[in-house]
């Protein structure tokens, strides 16, 4: 390329990496994750779905439909199940509990079932206004699921930015080359999510599936909604661990401390496996400190709540293939007995 072609080429990337960071800027401002997160997980299931030598797309499509609806089926089956048992896990709970707070002499705002109760619904009565405001919440939310699924079929069928331009055609302007700059930035995007969801969905179903093994096997009530809170735990890393293990506990705590000391055992145990899980399907392929991975949790939540906690790894990761993918000029090699023999009160020689 001449002089002008690479300055028109690192224009356009410029523009391209402003844009990214203007839309995902968009995002956090605007509550929008939740699309983005449907149409992520809509194209990777779509492209996971392509089968056979000869795939077509309208066949994955429908396979797409079909699973999911069986999704929307499962969910609705988790909320009902919740719905019936959150109470009477609420109410087996409150008295071990309860003897565990007098025994190590934690203040509770609650003495017994009865006055638990009366605090329930005192705290629900003073919130009821806020009903109608949860209730357009979760309208707006189902609505941008819906979105995001046809923004992901409509990519998945025609992902081309430039219409009228043939596939394999050099681009001829400015235009045309931001967006191949633009394609190219959104495709490292959608790998890093692909690459890092993909690992994390698949240590939360070997999680998911080991604890209905083993809520199956002890016989331990709410089959269901410890299944759900693990796998939806599951995709939230490290902090999603901490919630679905409180969660089990409590209920093996409900039939009995044998019980949960059960559930303890066994959550230990499986850990043990998940951090050989996270070395081999994670951590080789994503290689980020978990401090890093901590603050990131924590920004992307304050951000955009718990959508952007499983974004926040996502970025991560793409910041750091976006960074690794700018070479840097070489630097001159000095020897160990150079830089041992140099004057400190001398200038470097230049380049």
């Amino acid at each position: 390329m001449n002089n002008i072609t690479d300055i028109t080429q690192k224009k356009a990337r410029n523009i391209s990496y402003a844009f990214m960071v203007l839309m995902l800027a968009v995002v956090a401002w605007q509550g929008l994750a939740t699309p983005l997160l449907s149409a992520l997980f809509s194209y990777l299931a779509l492209r996971a779905l392509l089968l056979g030598k000869n795939p077509r797309k309208w066949t994955a499509i429908a396979l797409f439909m079909i699973l999911l609806a069986a999704i929307c089926y499962g969910f609705s089956m988790f909320v009902a199940d919740a719905a019936k048992s959150l109470p009477e896990i609420v109410e087996k709970l409150g008295p071990s509990v309860m003897s565990l707070a007098r025994e190590y002499q934690v203040n509770l705002p609650f003495n017994d079932y009865d006055s638990l109760k009366a605090f329930v619904i005192e705290a629900a009565t003073d919130r009821l206004p806020m009903v109608g405001h949860i209730a357009r919440v979760v309208t707006t939310q189902l609505v941008f699921l819906i979105i995001g699924c046809i923004v992901a079929i409509s990519i998945f069928l025609s992902p081309v930015l430039e219409l009228g331009r043939p596939l394999n055609a050099s681009p001829r302007n400015l235009y045309s080359l931001c967006l191949d700059e633009v394609s190219a930035r959104f495709s490292a995007f959608y790998r890093s999510f692909a690459t890092v969801m993909g690992a994390q969905l698949a240590i939360s179903l070997i999680n998911t599936a080991l604890t209905m093994i083993f809520v199956l096997a002890t016989g331990m009530p709410h089959t269901i909604i410890i299944v759900g809170v693990t796998f939806l735990c599951g995709m939230l890393p490290v902090i999603g661990n901490l919630v679905s293990n409180a969660f089990i506990i409590g209920i093996g705590l409900t039939v009995s401390p044998t019980m949960a000391l059960a559930a303890l055992a066994f959550l230990v145990t499986i850990h043990k496996l998940e951090y050989f899980l996270n070395s081999r399907i994670i951590g080789a392929r994503i290689r980020n400190p978990l401090w890093l991975m901590l603050i990131g949790l924590l920004i992307g939540e304050r951000l955009m709540g718990i959508p952007g906690m499983i974004l926040a790894p996502v970025l991560l990761y793409y910041i750091k293939v976006e960074a690794s993918g700018i070479s840097l000029p070489a630097a001159k090699e000095v020897s160990v007995t150079e830089s041992l023999t140099a004057d400190p009160t001398q200038p470097p020689p230049a380049a």
